[in-house]
C-alpha cells in the first residue's frame, strides 16, 4: 500500500505529461492519475510487498510510458544505460 507521501506526490503530477529525452531520443510519460499509480505499485510487489523490478518495469511500460511504446525488446535495442535511465525518469515522474 502507499503512503500518505507517495499519494500526495502522485497528486502532483496526476494525469500530467512529461517528454523526456535520452540518448537523443524522446519519450512522453503520462501520469495514469492517483489510483492507478498506486494500483501499479501495488502489482509490483512480490508476496512480502517488496517491489520486482521486472514488474514494476512492466507496468511503466504499459501504463506510464506512452510514446513510443516501450517493451523488452526495445530495452534490447537501446541498450541496458539508457533503458535504465528511462526507467529510473519513468518512475521518479510516477511518484513525484
Amino acid at each position: 500500500m502507499a503512503t500518505k507521501r507517495e499519494i500526495l506526490a502522485m497528486s502532483k503530477n496526476a494525469n500530467n505529461q512529461k517528454t523526456v529525452t535520452i540518448d537523443e531520443k524522446e519519450y512522453v510519460l503520462q501520469h495514469p492519475g492517483v489510483r492507478a499509480g498506486v494500483q501499479l505499485r501495488d502489482r509490483s510487489k512480490d508476496f512480502n510487498g517488496n517491489i520486482v523490478e521486472e514488474k514494476l518495469y512492466d507496468e511503466l511500460m504499459k501504463h506510464v510510458i506512452v510514446s513510443p511504446k516501450v517493451s523488452w525488446e526495445t530495452a534490447e535495442e537501446i541498450g541496458h544505460k539508457a533503458f535504465q535511465e528511462l526507467m529510473k525518469e519513468a518512475s521518479t515522474f510516477l511518484m513525484g
